[in-house]
């Protein structure tokens, strides 16, 4: 059909192609100032912290480090993801740093999910005894630095992350897929369950 067109016609095609494609560029090849950029995060992550996915992690409030180090693993191919990737490919490392620092000094916001069963919480507390999460995240689970908060995630998010690991799909942290590995699905499900009722 093109090949049949006007001259004008053609120019008038490919300019409006250019303009579709303009109109899809991911919002943060457009966003200049912090702000923007944040907002850009906000489509996922939520505006208000609360993202529109509960297979989206919450960012408010999670640890500066844990949260530039793994824009950083997106960045360098790290760890991937569909929707992530292109994103994080369109930023800087200055942008990176400071998106994490915003996005620490938030207030994590509460989910209301409901606290685990009391059998559910032996369980998940029986599995962290064998594979010590609390070694790195805290006793209450907060983390610090470069270690993220479990508590108060959504269980979605967690329980993927933690098969993720298991599989190797998240390959940004070979000792995670380790102790992922070593811990049967129903324990990683009660974990996931226990963590987010924190």
């Amino acid at each position: 059909m093109i090949a049949n067109a006007s001259p004008r016609r053609f120019i008038v095609i490919v300019f409006a192609v250019l303009l579709a494609a303009l109109s899809v560029l991911p919002d943060a090849a457009r966003a200049d100032t912090l702000e923007e950029k944040a907002k850009m995060c906000g489509g996922c992550h939520g505006e208000d912290g609360i993202p529109q996915e509960k297979t989206t992690p919450v960012i408010w409030g999670q640890h500066q480090g844990y949260l530039y180090l793994n824009l950083r693993d997106y960045k360098r191919g790290d760890r991937k993801d569909d929707q992530m990737t292109p994103v994080v490919d369109l930023l800087e490392r200055e942008d990176i740093m400071a998106l994490a620092e915003y996005f620490s000094k938030k207030k994590w916001p509460h989910l209301g999910q409901p606290a685990a069963s009391r059998d559910v919480a032996i369980r998940a507390q029986r599995a962290n005894g064998s594979v010590g999460c609390t070694g790195c995240h805290q006793d209450s689970y907060l983390g610090e630095g470069t270690q993220p908060r479990l508590a108060g995630q959504w269980r979605e998010y967690l329980l993927q992350s933690m098969l993720d690991f298991r599989t190797r799909k998240r390959a940004n942290n070979p000792g995670m897929s380790d102790l992922m590995l070593a811990t049967s699905e129903d324990d990683l499900k009660a974990l996931a369950e226990y963590l987010a009722g924190l």
